[in-house]
């Protein structure tokens, strides 16, 4: 008696065995592939979903500061301001044109925004430091517990990089943003974090914030605008020869890209959520938060940039993504600063 799922051969009378054989062995490797290929089609339906929705609670959950009912026109006198920045800054700040400049202080640049010149034209006087000055390097949000806590008089006093103003001139307003790659935030991490730690957790991340909120409450006649770290092209994964890597990173892996899309997402909201986020409980109006990522991946439409540049791997904003953020900041900076002026 044949054991249950083998083949008899002598019930099969007028068949040619072999080839009999040969289908069913065929047929089994047939319905394998295809449940391989099924399994893996629905995981990724289900985690684009996941991630969908896990977005769209998150932004129905947060609660950015309302600066509406401030005035979007330019201050009446003129302000100095200070943007400590590195490659994206500087290009958000330039004109449209042939990439001239050093040290990431542009003039003009493929991607320019024009956002210098519109600070101009509402009364803002732009000073700028980035790489090769002290008060410019290191930006990477583990950098600015050190460099407020450290640095504070000579970013209040800065003209341009590591030129101090002479004349006791002050920066009423200081900017400062991160770079993209502070978004790869590989795991949550472990609450209280660490500010000084450079290992890109969530838990570090939201402990280098809270950090430096001591520095800005000890210096009220300064208005400083955190920005929101601008987001990075999703990278690709699939391309032929890696499947076997593709299926690792979709089917649940520890730190998904989805998962630092996410992380992203709900870190950059943390920073922005007036009432449970960075700023909550946070009693003076001098800090401010411009959501320069949310901008950039299209208000929600992705977690990850929808303005590259280059070839379009590039996280580098291109020129209609800075021109957006730009046309954006000129009013949230001058309402943000009638609110800081408020009698």
């Amino acid at each position: 008696m044949p054991k249950y799922g083998s083949i008899d051969s002598s019930h099969l009378h007028g068949f040619n065995v072999k080839r009999l054989i040969s289908f069913h062995q065929k047929w089994r490797s047939f319905m394998s592939k295809k449940t391989v290929v099924f399994i893996f089609l629905v995981t990724a339906l289900i985690i684009t979903s996941c991630s969908s929705q896990t977005v769209e609670t998150i932004n129905r959950k947060v609660n950015p500061m309302d600066l509406s009912s401030f005035p979007a026109q330019a201050p009446v006198n003129q302000v100095h301001l200070l943007f400590i920045h590195h490659s994206t800054g500087g290009q958000l700040l330039a004109d449209a044109g042939n990439e001239v400049g050093k040290d990431c202080i542009y003039a003009s640049h493929p991607n320019g925004g024009g956002l210098r010149g519109l600070l101009a034209r509402n009364n803002y006087i732009v000073h700028e430091a980035s790489y090769g000055s002290i008060i410019g390097d290191k930006t990477d949000i583990c950098h600015w517990n050190a460099k407020f806590r450290d640095h504070m008089s000579k970013i209040l006093a800065c003209n341009q990089q590591d030129s101090l103003y002479s004349d006791g001139t002050r920066n009423r307003i200081v900017v400062f943003k991160s770079c993209f790659p502070n978004n790869m935030l590989i795991s949550d991490g472990s609450d209280p974090g660490d500010p000084d730690a450079c290992d890109r957790t969530l838990a570090n991340a939201q402990a280098a914030y809270r950090a430096i909120l001591h520095f800005f409450e000890r210096n009220p006649e300064t208005l400083f605008v955190a920005f929101t770290v601008p987001p990075l092209v999703k990278p690709i994964l699939y391309r032929k020869g890696r499947l076997i890597e593709r299926l690792k990173v979709i089917t649940g892996r520890p730190d998904t890209l989805d998962k630092i899309g996410r992380r992203a997402r709900l870190f950059n909201n943390w920073l922005k959520d007036a009432e449970q986020g960075w700023l909550r409980g946070y009693a003076l109006k001098n800090v401010v938060v411009f959501d320069y990522y949310d901008i950039l991946t299209g208000h929600g439409r992705s977690d990850w940039s929808v303005y590259p540049s280059g070839a379009g791997q590039d996280s580098h904003p291109n020129r209609d993504g800075n021109a957006k953020a730009a046309e954006e900041f000129v009013p949230f900076l001058n309402r943000a600063w009638h609110r800081f002026n408020q009698e």
